[in-house]
């Protein structure tokens, strides 16, 4: 049976700690022994795997990474925040984002690559995500730039869209390797498409297992999760049931590809690796060196006193330890070509006749 998450352990910034605790009790202590009946346990209770884990991991991914919680690729002397901007970029053009457009950005973290597309598209956004935590950290991060009349946020379910918004009520949505999260492709991506107005467009960089990756092999089986204990994932896809729910649902796919497979000379796990040789500018040393073993040593030791302070809930140093186990696995799979996290997407829902 699942862990419950308890209510009564609520702190005043929306993080719960009793479900922070019981994050890694959805998985087998030994990932190996990982059964079926796991996963459907998880994907039963998606939103308290969600939640315990982003209550748990939030502030170490804005220690870590900034505000826009996802991967990019690099080009040679690109900085680490430029990348990701860039990233941002690359899929609103995609989309052909138009000034005054009224955009939905589906499972939109803290905000940060909300307000680097209104900025750079000159849209209105409006940020879903199911996770109290995280929306207070985006409104207060947005009122900060000064873009709370263009980019608001509010707290939902994105399996339950048309419930919240009404069908027909964007122009465009993008989820940015966020509805891997979703207990089903099928469900979110059919959310997606009744909220769009007939003729409008949804952007995707999904994560996915590729066609390399073959669940009957051990290895392959656990790397997969290794990648979800460390994510807060319920269930690792392929790729291939990906494009299959888009079309299901009744989209029209206008562009698709697979970023990671680019034979890029830096890959997309660089940061990942722990080593400074490989940083691209002098301040990306320091996002680099997180992910070393000093780095992880300083981490581990340093997250472990400030909880047994009281500065931050019971559970987030065990939530932080499967980050760990999240790099390894993520480096690894990428290495080999098992997994992307930038299956990129643009598709469009018909036009009425």
């Amino acid at each position: 049976m699942a862990p419950v998450a308890s209510e009564s352990t609520a702190h005043a910034d929306g993080r719960v700690g009793r479900r922070i605790e019981n994050y890694t009790q959805f998985w087998q202590k030994d990932i190996s022994k990982e059964a079926g009946q796991d996963t459907e346990n998880r994907l039963a209770n998606y939103t308290d795997v969600i939640n315990g884990y982003y209550d748990g991991a939030t502030s170490l991914y804005e220690y870590g990474w900034g505000t826009s919680f996802h991967f990019s690729r690099y080009y040679k002397g690109e900085s680490f925040y430029q990348a990701l901007a860039r990233h941002e970029h690359y899929l609103a053009f995609k989309m052909n984002l138009k000034p005054g457009m009224r955009v939905l950005d589906v499972g939109c973290g803290i905000g940060g690559p909300a307000r680097e597309i209104a900025q750079f598209a000159d849209v209105q956004i409006v940020g879903l995500n199911n996770n109290d935590y995280q929306v207070g950290r985006a409104r207060k991060l947005t009122k900060q730039a000064g873009l709370e009349n263009q980019v608001t946020y509010t707290v939902g379910d994105f399996m339950k869209l048309a419930e919240k918004f009404g069908e027909n009520s964007f122009d465009a949505v993008y989820a940015i390797e966020a509805t891997v999260h979703a207990p089903s492709w099928e469900g979110v991506y059919g959310e997606i498409q009744k909220v769009l107005k007939p003729g409008g467009v949804f952007g995707v960089y999904e994560w996915c297992m590729t066609d390399k990756w073959d669940p009957s092999i051990p290895a392959h089986k656990e790397v997969a999760h290794q990648i979800e204990i460390g994510n807060g994932i319920p269930e690792m896809r392929p790729l291939a049931k990906a494009r299959e729910a888009i079309l299901k649902v009744g989209f029209q796919i206008e562009h698709e590809e697979d970023l990671a497979d680019r034979p890029d000379p830096i890959p997309w796990y660089y940061p990942l690796e722990g080593d400074i040789r490989k940083a691209q500018t002098l301040w990306d040393i320091f996002t680099v060196w997180r992910m070393s073993s000093s780095g992880k040593f300083v981490t581990h030791h340093g997250l472990w006193a400030i909880e047994k302070l009281g500065l931050v809930p019971k559970g987030t140093w065990e939530v932080g330890e499967t980050l760990k186990i999240a790099g390894d696995a993520l480096v690894k799979s990428g290495r080999e070509k098992l997994f992307t996290p930038m299956y990129l997407v643009v598709a469009r829902k018909p036009a009425q006749n």
